[in-house]
């Protein structure tokens, strides 16, 4: 029963990660899933930065704590001292946690019972991350009274939570990207070998422009993405390509974790200025010197600031900054910055 429980949540949950929902929604989605499995009085599940593990999004389930509470929760998650902490718990080797396991005199003095779980009339509380690849993308905290969490609930929670990490990753994506109505976001769920097996509207504009290139293009283009995506240790992969109307996009493959047959989704979207960047100064000749001089001009730091970085003198980053110059064309750092990230805004001259 718990096994068949667990495969049809992982299987609804793979399917809400190609609906095009940004991280907020799919977790609000994907909470009442869980929650017909894993019950409880309160919930609230993180989106998690993966570079520094620090929370960056919340979504509450049915109820919410109370507000005077919300700061004595965040200081416990952050105090660095407090058992189970969303940042502890990714690093470890199991993503679920249950606060009863932990050694009595931990649970006795553990503050987030103490001072937020216990005013409230609760005693048990389960936690669990959303990694997939090695990276931390959400995680959630699971409270209620009366009978603890029970083993089975522990196991449900490890088997969905990889799948919910997969979803995250997407949804942070669809956020990144600003996808709010229209067209909405263009995604392609394939099977191991890249055969599509759902295609939204979006994702069918760029399969008609592609294919105006060549005749079966965009299907190709999907098979290479996913082979790089299930060959990457990391579990995405990304391919920049030619449009028909001389523009680039960007294809970005990621794992969905699933039963039997892993899936894959890809999104497609325009290329960015600061996506074609690595290309652009490939394409101009640049030596690799060159390359790390104008990357370094392009986040505006100083002459002195690239001679300490790279542990050279400010005359020899003058000298590869003019032959950089001579090469794309330009006569200033600002015209530099604005050849190779045309479309950004933010750039520093």
């Amino acid at each position: 029963m718990w096994e068949g429980r667990a495969l049809a949540a992982r299987r609804d949950i793979a399917a809400l990660a190609t609906s095009g929902l940004g991280v907020a929604d799919l977790h609000a989605a994907a909470i009442e899933v869980v929650e017909r499995v894993v019950g409880s009085e309160l919930t609230c599940w993180a989106g998690i930065d993966p570079g520094t593990l620090v929370i960056s999004s919340m979504t509450s389930g049915r109820s919410r704590i109370p507000p005077e509470y919300e700061p004595r929760l965040a200081e416990t998650e952050y105090a660095g001292s407090v058992p189970n902490s969303f940042a502890e718990l990714a690093r470890t080797a199991y993503p679920v946690a249950r606060l009863s396991d932990l050694p009595h005199r931990e649970v006795v003095g553990h503050r987030r019972l103490n001072e937020v779980w216990r005013p409230l009339g609760i005693e048990h509380e389960v936690r669990t991350t959303f990694s997939v690849d090695g990276d931390c993308w959400g995680a959630a905290g699971f409270v209620r009274g009366g009978s603890d969490f029970s083993d089975r609930e522990v196991e449900f929670l490890g088997t969905v939570a990889p799948v919910i990490g997969a979803a995250t990753r997407v949804a942070v994506r669809t956020d990144a990207h600003g996808y709010r109505g229209g067209g909405g976001p263009a995604i392609v769920v394939t099977g191991p070998t890249g055969v599509p097996r759902a295609v939204t509207a979006a994702a069918r504009i760029w399969q008609d422009e592609l294919n105006e290139i060549a005749p079966g293009r965009f299907g190709v283009l999907l098979r290479a993405v996913v082979t790089g995506t299930r060959a990457a240790r990391a579990g995405t992969f990304q391919a920049r390509v030619q449009t028909a109307t001389g523009g680039w996009a960007v294809l970005q493959g990621s794992r969905l974790i699933g039963d039997g047959e892993d899936e894959v989704v890809v999104t497609i979207e325009p290329a960015s200025g600061r996506q074609l960047v690595g290309m652009l100064l490939a394409a101009y000749g640049l030596t690799a010197r060159e390359r790390e001089i104008c990357l370094e001009v392009m986040t505006g730091h100083s002459t002195a600031a690239i001679a300490d970085r790279l542990s050279i003198s400010p005359h020899t980053v003058q000298d590869h900054l003019k032959a950089a110059f001579t090469k794309v064309g330009v006569r200033s750092r600002g015209e530099l910055v604005a050849t190779l990230r045309p479309d950004d805004p933010t750039a520093k001259p």
